[in-house]
């Protein structure tokens, strides 16, 4: 397997399906801006949002992945049949959880945003979108169990490119909401589940010459069925901290109005990076990775972690230097628009500044926590991530009244770097990686290169600051000349340093 090669196959669509992204947000941020129906659009979005990414970006292959591989290692009639049993169980579990959310939805809503509470308007509407939205997770849910059948056949594009659908469908009902001028909140949310069906529906057609999962739902416990749920749900929690850092930055964010929206917006642009530099390179490297831990090949096993390490860094500290330097005209271009007024620029920005701090460490711990997923061993990462969410919460609630919401991004940065020293501290001490010789010289390399990229970045901005006024009409334009300058100039400046060069890419 080639990881720079499977990696750039993933991130393309993942790209795509980012670039989607950040327009339907653009159109939300105009139509809806950050008041009371965007405060309760983004908590019904994100409540099966949640319960998405921390099921699907790694928590199930990691779980998944190292089972399946191995019984279709040996046999794919076994393989099969072990991936039956966990679709049927997941199938009958999703259904239950959604029919029970669905009634207790006010219960749920008060505990992902305690604050509403005070505002008894902004409450019920959360409470009737999110009832709208919440499907999405059954239909999400099991697209994502399609995806890692694939990822396992190390099929990764089209897995990547299914969300492109969901947020081609959001753009859709947006549109369509101007056009016969109805409530956007709604019809989006309507637009959510209906996006998550046909996700599914596209991965059916992928997934047939793999694994055909449509048969009788028959209920089959064997001792594979229950060690693969013994693993799943510590890897939900370890996989996805940095959601579940997140989700608690919602709960106290609730009380501030507008918060809600100010941390959703942040979140998404920094996330691309964690797409691709995170989540990406570690559900690559998982099906691999789990085949050289199963036929005890150390040295590879040791070389692919070493090249993932590699490549995350090369990947995600210049993207924490690029938002550190140029937070604000980020937001102000791809959000500034109606009724996303300055204010809302500046409180964005602000929150976007302290998620850039932790960056690296949000992608550094998807790939980690693959040293110990790929040996079957989910509990460290999960008592790892339950003593950083707890800092997190700690530092959050002690310091909320004295800094307000830029509490949240702070502590969530803070917390994930704890995180990953202290998987470091685990992986040492378990003998389960060293770094090679390879790393150690273009780990400084990267950094040299980084710096002259912010040096560039740092130039053009002020080169071009007038150009991101608030009220600049063409400020999306210039400020993608000025990232896609940068862009170049960090990897011709990684070639020449030896930080990254081009022919690694035909490198296996």
């Amino acid at each position: 397997m080639n990881l720079i090669a499977s990696t750039s196959i993933f991130s393309f669509f993942t790209l795509i399906s980012r670039i989607l992204g950040y327009a339907r947000d653009i159109l939300i941020a105009i139509f809806l801006g950050t008041g009371l129906f965007a405060d309760a659009f983004f908590v019904a979005f994100r409540l099966p949002n949640t319960f998405r990414r921390l099921f699907a970006e790694g928590a199930f292959n990691a779980a998944f992945v190292p089972s399946y591989t191995g019984e279709l290692a040996q046999n794919k009639e076994k393989a099969d049949s072990f991936a039956q049993n966990v679709f049927n169980l997941l199938f009958i579990s999703l259904l239950i959880l959604v029919f029970v959310a669905e009634i207790f939805m006010p219960q749920l809503v008060y505990l992902i945003a305690p604050g509403f509470y005070k505002d008894p308007e902004k409450l019920n509407l959360a409470v009737t979108l999110s009832r709208i939205t919440f499907p999405f997770l059954f239909f999400i849910s099991l697209a994502t169990f399609l995806s890692a059948i694939l990822n396992s056949h190390n099929k990764f594009a089209a897995a990547a490119a299914a969300p492109i659908i969901f947020n081609i469908i959001l753009i859709g009902s947006l549109l369509f909401s101007q056009l016969v001028d109805s409530s956007v909140a709604p019809t989006l949310s309507y637009a959510v589940s209906i996006g998550g069906f046909l996700q599914l529906v596209i991965l059916f057609f992928f997934i047939k010459e793999k694994f055909n999962p449509i048969s009788i739902i028959k209920i089959k416990i064997d001792k594979k069925i229950k060690f693969f749920f013994k693993k799943l749900v510590p890897s939900i929690f370890s996989s996805g901290v940095t959601q579940i850092n997140i989700l608690v930055g919602t709960i106290i964010a609730s009380f501030h109005p507008g918060a809600v929206s100010y941390l959703y917006y942040a979140d998404r642009v920094y996330h691309i990076n964690l797409a691709i530099a995170g989540i990406g390179i570690g559900t690559v490297m998982l099906p691999e990775l789990s085949k050289f831990v199963k036929n005890n090949n150390a040295s590879e096993a040791f070389n692919l972690q070493n090249r993932a390490m590699e490549f995350c860094l090369f990947l995600s500290i210049p993207a924490a230097v690029a938002l550190l330097i140029s937070s604000n005209e980020i937001i102000n271009s791809l959000f500034g628009y109606g009724s996303f007024n300055i204010d809302s620029v500046d409180n964005t920005a602000l929150a976007l500044t302290y998620f850039a701090y932790g960056v690296p460490a949000f992608a550094i711990l998807k790939i980690l926590s693959n040293f110990f997923f790929a040996r079957n061993d989910t509990k460290i990462p999960f008592y790892l991530s339950v003593i950083s969410v707890f800092i997190n919460i700690i530092i959050s609630v002690s310091f909320f009244n004295s800094f307000g919401f830029i509490i949240i991004p702070i502590a969530t940065s803070i917390s994930s770097w704890l995180n990953v020293l202290m998987h470091f501290y685990f992986i040492k001490k378990r003998n389960l990686h060293s770094f090679d010789s390879k790393f150690i010289y273009k780990l400084p390399r990267i950094i040299l290169s980084v710096v002259v990229m912010g040096g560039v970045l740092y130039l053009l901005l002020g080169f071009f600051s007038d150009k991101f006024n608030y009220n600049e009409s063409w400020k999306f334009i210039y400020l993608f000349i000025i990232v896609i300058i940068s862009l170049i100039s960090y990897f011709l400046i990684s070639n020449f340093t030896g930080a990254f060069k081009f022919k690694d890419i035909k490198l296996k």
